[in-house]
């Protein structure tokens, strides 16, 4: 359950804290108040993606931290998959800071995680169910994901997309076989090319960087070896001057000699005497560097023409050397396919016919549990619609075959009539902003009995509904509310009566800055809260005892 969201420069939120509880938390407050603030900031907890446009205008970062209570056992076992230890009360503390140069900081526990990690606990903590749901719902390509929800086809679609995918690397391979033979022969001149270029230059992975390397020590060879000199010659000296090794050791000498009369310079002398065969090792490696360069003045354009040929093929095959000999190592097989391709072609043929045979069994176990479940998933709808006032509803599920694709081999959609009498149509020719918010209300309340998430959010489920149908919307979040944590962004006072816990989300002005307040309202608060909604700018007493009658009301339920 999440307990406790703390919000920080987020948009026109500067500060918030909100204690929420178990039962219905509904969110209300004017247009523009700050309520799909909120919903961003949990979605941002949630491992979704956000936007530097987040941060407050005149701030470096935001930040939001979420504290969840008695998380379950699934969460624990994300947790742990993960690595990260989870606490002995079962409480999950997760924040997130966005910074303006776009880097995010993910914390889990106080242990550091990336933003998909957080994403796949989440996913396991919070259900959003929002506007872009509703969208959802009319692309009739995603039908079959409500099926496979309500089903938990989790393994078996799994085992149908491995068939799939095998099946299409293999077709892949056959394919690429049957070609004519003009291009069969063009294939084969391109790839023995191909393989010819890149041998004949016969690469080494680490080559260019060693060649780069090679090159500058070349191009700079006159400036480094009268560096060097000039170090050889500051360490040993010469006619005109002393070189740091003889004063080294005379210092060492003396020292050595000093320490005979006080016993506290031993370790200066230690220090200096090492410092002297140091010195004197140094001096030797030098030497020995200037004996072994060896600068051929061809060498520099040998290697720049090596240099030019690993470039040419570069631009071709790949951008560095492991590229290069990967393409290679494709090429050759790929030659050896067309090569022998009659062979292959039988073996291939043979391959094609067995994966195809284990994908269609797989498709087939597959359509058979979408079938047997997309029925009762359309009976348990039909029943929360009736209960949203949708009792003349008629809402079927339409499964027919299709061609094989990463889906399977099942085209799913929904048919929905709202008036007795007229054939059920798509979703997307008839069904109004009201029916949609329904039905997809419907269809969460159906999904929701298939996971143990105990934190169901509603932003604005009410769209284009009043009257009656609010009302009774408001009872069925009531309802979820009893065994889930539910939280309901509304603008309609048919809703918000039934809260156990209700916000308002108000807006102030000061220095010529915006302020987003969120107040946990007591009783009269609610009332007042209500009457707003009800009444609009200015709350009568016939509002006000119209709202407290809604709450009491409510209670009933």
């Amino acid at each position: 359950m999440l307990s406790n969201l703390k919000i920080s420069n987020i948009a026109i939120i500067k500060e918030a804290v909100i204690d929420f509880d178990n039962g219905l938390n509904v969110l209300t407050g004017e247009t523009g108040a700050g309520k799909s603030i909120i919903i961003d900031a949990i979605n941002a907890i949630l491992g979704e993606r956000t936007s530097r446009e987040l941060i407050r205008t005149g701030s470096h970062s935001a930040e939001v931290s979420a504290f969840f209570e008695n998380i379950d056992d699934d969460v624990v076992e994300i947790l742990n998959e993960l690595g990260i230890a989870s606490e002995e009360d079962n409480s999950l503390l997760i924040s997130r800071k966005i910074s303006l140069d776009g880097k995010n900081i993910c914390k889990v526990n106080g242990a550091n995680v990336s933003v998909s990690m957080i994403k796949k606990i989440g996913q396991a903590l919070i259900n959003v169910h929002g506007q872009m749901d509703n969208h959802n719902l009319l692309n009739e390509e995603l039908h079959y994901t409500y099926i496979d929800s309500f089903a938990d086809n989790k393994d078996i679609f799994e085992e149908y997309s491995r068939a799939y995918n095998e099946y299409c690397t293999c077709k892949r391979r056959f394919d690429n076989l049957i070609v004519n033979e003009s291009e069969k022969a063009r294939k084969i001149d391109l790839l023995t090319y191909q393989i010819k270029e890149i041998e004949y230059a016969d690469i080494r992975v680490g080559e260019w960087d060693d060649l780069e390397k090679r090159k500058k020590v070349l191009q700079n060879a006159e400036l480094l070896i009268s560096l060097v000199n000039n170090a050889v010659e500051i360490i040993n000296g010469n006619d005109n001057f002393t070189g740091v090794s003889d004063m080294l050791n005379t210092a060492s000498n003396s020292l050595i000699k000093a320490t005979e009369f006080d016993e506290t310079l031993n370790n200066v002398s230690d220090t200096i005497a090492e410092m002297s065969y140091n010195i004197t090792d140094c001096a030797s490696e030098l030497n020995s560097f200037l004996y072994s360069l060896d600068v051929d003045p061809n060498e520099l354009d040998i290697i720049e023409d090596r240099l030019d040929i690993l470039f040419r093929l570069s631009k071709k095959y790949g951008q560095n050397e492991t590229e290069i000999l990967a393409f290679l190592d494709n090429a050759q097989k790929e030659l050896e396919d067309i090569t022998f391709s009659d062979k292959l072609k039988e073996q291939l043929e043979i391959e094609l016919n067995e994966k195809y045979k284990i994908m269609e069994r797989a498709s087939h176990k597959l359509s058979v549990n979408r079938q047997k479940f997309g029925e009762i998933f359309i009976n348990k709808v039909k029943d929360e619609l009736q209960f949203l006032d949708m009792t003349s509803i008629s809402f079927k599920i339409v499964q027919n075959r299709k061609t094989f694709d990463e889906t399977g081999a099942d085209e799913i959609y929904f048919l929905i009539s709202a008036n007795a009498g007229e054939e059920p149509k798509p979703l997307s020719k008839i069904a109004s902003g009201g029916e949609l918010s329904r039905i997809m209300l419907a269809i969460k309340n159906v999904l929701s009995s298939k996971d143990n998430i105990q934190t169901l959010i509603f932003d604005e489920v009410d769209t284009g509904v009043s009257g009656r149908a609010a009302q009774k919307i408001g009872i069925k979040l009531k309802e979820v509310s009893k065994n889930r944590q539910v939280l309901c962004v509304t603008h309609l006072a048919q809703i918000a009566c039934f809260a156990d816990n209700h916000f308002l989300i108000s807006k102030s002005e000061s220095d010529n800055k915006t302020y987003t307040k969120v107040e946990n309202l007591d009783n009269d608060g609610k009332i007042h809260e209500l009457a707003r909604i009800i009444g609009g700018i200015e709350s009568t007493q016939l509002s006000l005892d119209a709202a407290a009658e809604m709450i009491e009301n409510a209670k009933k339920y």
